[in-house]
């Protein structure tokens, strides 16, 4: 709740200072460097030409400190870092800022300049471009799901942040900072219009921010109702109250389970497996939670390992459950033709472990 309210602190901190320094500086425009460009700077353009304030400001590419001073705002470049000033700069000597140490997110992520630009303005980026309250609850949401999964890169690759340690096994060369860069002139391109390319590259990021903005907003986030109301009614499933039952398949649910069984106080409720009808055949999985919303294999309980690598009506005998498909060798996830079958095979592998809570007076 603090973070919420210092974030928007920050935004209406900002509105004002933009009217301000906007008309003071006699040059409506926004500044960055020139020569070759990268995802950072072209994205923080990009989002600033979002915004209505901005949008009719030119961009000026150069290093000149005259030129510069003059710009309404100037980001990644000048070596200053100062929102009161509307300079977003991170290449100076001492700055490690993070979303965490600005207390706008739990990241901890060096910020590039659209880090900077997006901890400052990135939820009413958010809003314009989807007709939202900045304010609002879906605004919060999103903000946070969209710097995790699409401008943190960002950060990182301009910072010079490995994703992981070691030697990577292969190069990743499909990434939007490559793509970026790949707009830049080759060595021995001449008479190249590198202008041109910059807004080439804004146009790129534009198009791939937005893409991923609709998703998250028209179908990551309406999944999070849909596991919010499993979660509800799970006592409805079974007594227990340990399995899950999504009636729709294809619901991207792992993500929103851990965050509500977070955000509910729920990780002694034991929520151990989950059943979902199969969006292709129209049959009914079991699958065991996860340990983490990035593991797969790795779970809460496993499908009995006497189950495992059998099917039909083999499965079916062996486990005294009707209606059985499969379970697989790890026992990650089973299926059965019928939602009640699954169910069943949940709880009769909660028994079978000694972990089942429906008992319980």
């Amino acid at each position: 709740m603090m973070a919420r309210t210092q974030s928007r602190a920050l935004v209406e901190r900002g509105r004002r200072l933009i009217s301000r320094l906007a008309s003071a500086s006699g040059m409506p425009s926004i500044g960055t460097h020139n020569g070759k460009f990268h995802c950072d700077e072209v994205f923080a353009c990009f989002m600033l030409k979002s915004l209505p304030e901005f949008s009719h400001y030119d961009i000026i590419r150069t290093r000149d400190p005259s030129t510069l001073s003059n710009c309404s705002i100037v980001v990644d470049v000048g070596g200053v870092y100062d929102h009161d000033k509307l300079r977003y700069d991170h290449h100076q000597r001492g700055f490690n800022d993070t979303m965490k140490t600005l207390n706008v997110l739990d990241f901890e992520t060096k910020l590039s300049s659209a880090g900077l630009i997006y901890a400052h303005y990135g939820k009413r980026v958010i809003a314009e471009l989807l007709a939202l309250r900045d304010d609002s609850t879906e605004v919060d949401i999103l903000y946070k799901k969209v710097y995790e999964a699409f401008v943190e890169a960002v950060d990182a690759i301009d910072n010079g942040i490995p994703q992981f340690d070691g030697v990577p096994r292969y190069h990743l060369g499909g990434t939007l900072s490559s793509r970026v860069g790949s707009l830049n002139p080759a060595w021995n391109e001449e008479d190249i219009d590198i202008e041109k390319r910059f807004h080439e590259a804004m146009k790129l990021v534009g198009v791939e921010f937005l893409d991923r903005l609709k998703y998250f907003h028209r179908s990551w986030l309406p999944a999070r109702d849909v596991v919010a109301e499993c979660v509800k009614n799970r006592f409805d499933v079974d007594k227990s109250g340990q399995i899950l039952a999504l009636d729709k398949g294809g619901v991207p649910w792992k993500e929103h389970f851990f965050t509500l069984e977070k955000e509910h106080n729920l990780l002694n409720a034991q929520i151990t497996y989950i059943v979902f009808a199969d969006a292709t055949s129209g049959d009914w999985r079991v699958q065991a939670i996860p340990l983490d919303e990035k593991a797969t294999f790795e779970n809460r309980l496993p499908l009995p390992e006497s189950w495992r690598g059998y099917r039909n009506d083999e499965l079916s005998e062996l486990a005294g459950i009707p209606s059985c498909i499969f379970t697989h060798m790890t026992g990650f996830i089973g299926g059965n033709r019928t939602r009640d079958g699954a169910v069943e095979m949940a709880k009769r592998s909660l028994q079978i472990a000694g972990k089942y809570l429906g008992n319980v007076q």
